[in-house]
């Protein structure tokens, strides 16, 4: 194997990464001086991933909504009745795992017996076990997880967003599924889904800390095997409409003040990496620009008490999906959505002014240098930049290619003040 470097002058952070031959793409972040370290393990799999083609296959397989979340939880159990999170208590490491929309992650961070906890980290994950009794036992405990979310006002707010939005892509799924819908979980699904998904070639390791990447590199020997990789896995693409759903929802939950979001669909996914980064970046700095805690419209909404620290924005980016959410807690939620549209609008008409688009800039930049001082930031934006085929170390460069022009074609196509949404929770009655 090739171990490769790419060094930041700037930044003094520098990046070692490989392909191991079972094609599994191992990155090192060298963090010398650190007494920390953490580890992430990510697989390309998320709950949109329900309809997809294994290798070989001539048909596609459907699978029960929620079924990458169960299997993350399942994947802890070992057999013989051990458990993951037991062997990392006891080397006084700190473990964890989620399932995102396009993402399952295990993770660890310690400060002592990095190299014992990377091989618990790869064993488990390379190690499944599924049976009739533990997957049966487990819909119990996910199903109560699933109507804990059903009360939970930030959990809807959110989910209800995309359900405005979208008609049919799946992410407006709720993560977890339904009660229902994993009742249909079984092992043989279990097990698919993990041969499918978790084969090393659809998969990512990122290591940060004061670490030796050839040692880590034996600990991947040891437990990969490159027979494992089958290849590219089709995935059914789904036919969305540009047009919202619904121009507004609202739920009654219990919550001292409304909760709200503001959504706007993204309609340009699927692009290459280096297009979608620029996306990316364009939208942070309109969203900072125009709506940052040093924006006009952010005082002018804090000081009237229509907002409160709450108040934030954020943008979400996919081969199959892209959206911006903007809210937090509001007295009147529809007088803030009618005041970010009209800023929208202005912004659209009369152009962003070019100090605001600087120092947007210098807000985001300063942002991602901070992160360096964090092993558990670095992880977990990283792996989500290197699947979207992002260099980590290169942000200010890829900031600094991003014009007026790109920002304000950004503004015309992704925020359309026509198809944006209003999800709501007001207080339960």
């Amino acid at each position: 194997m090739e171990i490769k470097s790419f060094y930041n002058s700037r930044l003094n952070e520098k990046m070692q990464y490989t392909v191991h031959s079972s094609g599994l793409r191992v990155y090192v972040f060298p963090k010398k001086g650190f007494s920390k370290y953490y580890a992430i393990y990510g697989t390309e799999y998320g709950s949109v991933d329900r309809v997809f083609r294994v290798p070989g296959e001539d048909k596609m397989t459907e699978v029960p909504d929620g079924i990458a979340h169960y299997l993350e939880h399942k994947m802890f159990e070992e057999e013989g009745g051990g458990n993951a999170f037991d062997r990392f208590a006891e080397t006084g490491a700190s473990s964890n795992a989620f399932t995102s929309f396009d993402l399952t992650a295990y993770l660890f961070s310690c400060t002592d017996k990095f190299y014992e906890n990377l091989d618990i980290l790869l064993s488990f994950v390379n190690k499944p076990w599924f049976t009739e009794e533990n997957v049966k036992k487990e819909q119990g405990i996910i199903g109560q997880e699933i109507k804990m979310y059903d009360d939970d006002p930030e959990w809807r707010v959110f989910f209800n967003t995309l359900t405005a939005m979208y008609h049919n892509n799946p992410v407006k799924i709720d993560i977890a599924g339904t009660v229902e819908s994993i009742s249909h979980i079984t092992p043989e699904l279990l097990y698919k889904c993990y041969n499918t998904f978790y084969n090393p070639a659809n998969m990512v390791l990122v290591l940060v800390g004061d670490i030796d990447i050839e040692k880590a590199l034996e600990y991947v020997d040891k437990h990969i095997d490159a027979s494992r990789n089958l290849g590219r896995i089709e995935r059914k693409k789904v036919d969305e409409p540009k047009e919202r759903v619904q121009e507004r929802i609202v739920q009654d939950l219990v919550v001292s003040l409304p909760l709200f979001r503001i959504g706007f669909k993204d309609n340009e996914v699927g692009l290459p990496s280096d297009e979608a980064l620029k996306n990316e970046i364009a939208t942070e700095l309109i969203l900072e620009a125009l709506l940052g805690k040093s924006s006009d419209l952010y005082m002018e909404l804090y000081e009237e008490g229509l907002i409160n620290g709450s108040f934030d924005a954020e943008t979400e980016v996919s081969d199959s999906y892209g959206f911006t959410l903007i809210g937090g807690e509001s007295k009147d939620p529809e007088a803030v959505y009618e005041r970010v549209k009209a800023r929208i609008k202005k912004a659209a008409d009369k152009g962003i002014p070019a100090e605001d688009i600087e120092r947007a800039k210098k807000v985001l930049v300063s942002g991602n240098i901070k992160m360096f001082n964090s092993v558990e930031r670095m992880g977990n934006a990283f792996i989500r930049q290197i699947i979207a085929g992002y260099n980590p170390l290169d942000f200010k460069a890829a900031a600094d290619k991003v014009s007026n022009a790109d920002i304000q074609r950004r503004l015309a196509e992704h925020f359309d003040i026509n198809n944006c949404v209003l999800s709501v929770v007001m207080p339960a009655k």
